[in-house]
């Protein structure tokens, strides 16, 4: 078949690689002048089964509650005059208890546990280079009442095989040296052998590439005007540089997938959630973490990628604004100099913003809703690096006709 996937993201480029492996004949379009140049360019580079835990949990309330005068929450929410807002955050808000929140961990922990095998299945065959590191991610905590409950949270994510290993203050800093210096300020830390990191970025343009060279026509620097469905199908795809017919349609756009599927009559329970990024070089340094991990407390998540480290932090509710200023990222630089003092330049760091596709479950939004030829693969939220081999493998498998190898329960329209 001929397959065009609207979208070149992180998302996007897995599963024109999955379908071109497949042996379709495979268009690509996407606005950006090249791949994963959105949600993805600055992401904070995990792949953590090891942090699969959804945000809408019995804790998320209270913290967005707080960000209304405070700006140092992991959560932020700002009050707007757009109405699918507070539609989305009623949803949300609902699955914020301890049952819903242990069931979508659940779907979300299994979703990443395949993505992650399918990753490595594709580096071992194409041998990318993408500043990987392996050898699991550590999460701090300075609380102990705090680290008391995390540990007892992890068996939502070790009852389903994931390995996660309580760590005392030494052990932590004996598995990431760079924590020898603070490791006074630690309560402890859970370990997960099994996490890594990587450059989502880099990763992204050199499978790109590879695909091109499977015949995947990628199509930069193209916007969809609209598309154009009769009755139960989609007709085309028209572009400011022509039309996309195909016999099969992928909606992967992201954050803005809502706005397209609203013109077909589709509702996609998606919202834009604003994350920070910062980025600071580490050469000539000695105390930069090679792991990568969350501070818990705080909610600032770190990856080493080659001789730049990169720091993540906060989930802002600000519609599909990405401006930022240097304030933005005080709380962070603030976090990044005590764990690691001695790791980076801290004086020139670089600065970014960008949206996350976020669903009120955490979980993707994949398959079919009225159209027999249009698939969905969108909503990964803040684990986009993390799932999406596996939801390409998915939707090539689900246009194929062939059952996916991994239980779906939890991760289709239908459940969304």
């Amino acid at each position: 078949m001929k397959i065009a996937v609207l979208g070149g993201g992180i998302v996007g480029v897995t599963t024109a690689h999955a379908l071109a492996s497949d042996g379709h004949e495979v268009v690509v379009v996407d606005r950006q002048p090249l791949a994963a140049n959105e949600t993805s360019f600055s992401n904070a580079g995990m792949v953590a089964p090891g942090h699969a835990y959804t945000w809408a949990s019995p804790r998320a309330p209270k913290i967005l509650l707080k960000s209304l005068w405070r700006d140092d929450t992991s959560l932020r929410f700002r009050f707007s005059t757009d109405p699918r807002l507070y539609s989305w955050s009623l949803r949300f808000l609902r699955e914020c208890n301890a049952a819903s929140a242990a069931r979508n961990t659940a779907n979300k922990l299994r979703l990443c546990l395949f993505s992650q095998a399918q990753l490595q299945e594709t580096v071992a065959r194409t041998g990318i280079e993408f500043d990987r590191v392996t050898g699991g991610a550590v999460y701090l905590y300075r609380d102990p009442a705090l680290f008391e409950s995390g540990v007892r949270n992890t068996r939502v994510l070790t009852d389903l095989g994931l390995e996660l290993r309580a760590l005392d203050p030494q052990r932590a800093a004996e598995v990431e040296p760079a924590l020898e210096s603070v490791k006074g300020q630690l309560a402890g830390a859970i370990y997960s052998p099994s996490d890594e990191s990587g450059d989502c970025h880099a990763f992204a343009n050199k499978l790109a590439a590879i695909a091109a060279g499977m015949g995947v026509d990628f199509r930069w620097n193209t916007n969809i005007l609209r598309i154009e469905a009769s009755g139960d199908r989609i007709e085309k795809v028209v572009t400011d540089k022509g039309e996309v017919v195909a016999d099969a349609y992928v909606l992967a756009l992201g954050s803005y997938a809502p706005i397209e599927a609203r013109k077909l009559g589709v509702n996609l329970p998606i919202y834009p959630v604003k994350g920070y990024a910062l980025t600071l070089g580490v050469e000539g340094r000695n105390g930069a973490p090679m792991l990568s991990g969350v501070d818990e407390q705080n909610l600032v998540a770190w990856s080493r990628l080659g001789r730049r480290l990169r720091l993540t932090a906060t989930a802002e509710f600000a519609g599909y604004d990405t401006s930022h200023k240097p304030s933005d990222f005080a709380h962070m630089l603030k976090v990044a100099r005590q764990l690691f003092p001695d790791a980076a330049d801290f004086d020139r760091p670089s600065y970014w913003a960008g949206l996350r596709p976020m669903t009120p479950k955490g979980t993707p939004i994949l398959g079919q809703a009225r159209h027999r030829n249009l698939w969905f693969n969108t909503g990964l939220g803040h684990m986009g690096w993390t799932m999406s081999h596996g939801t390409a493998r998915i939707t090539a498998d689900m246009i194929a006709g062939r059952k996916p190898g991994v239980d779906l329960k939890g991760l289709t329209f239908a459940d969304a």
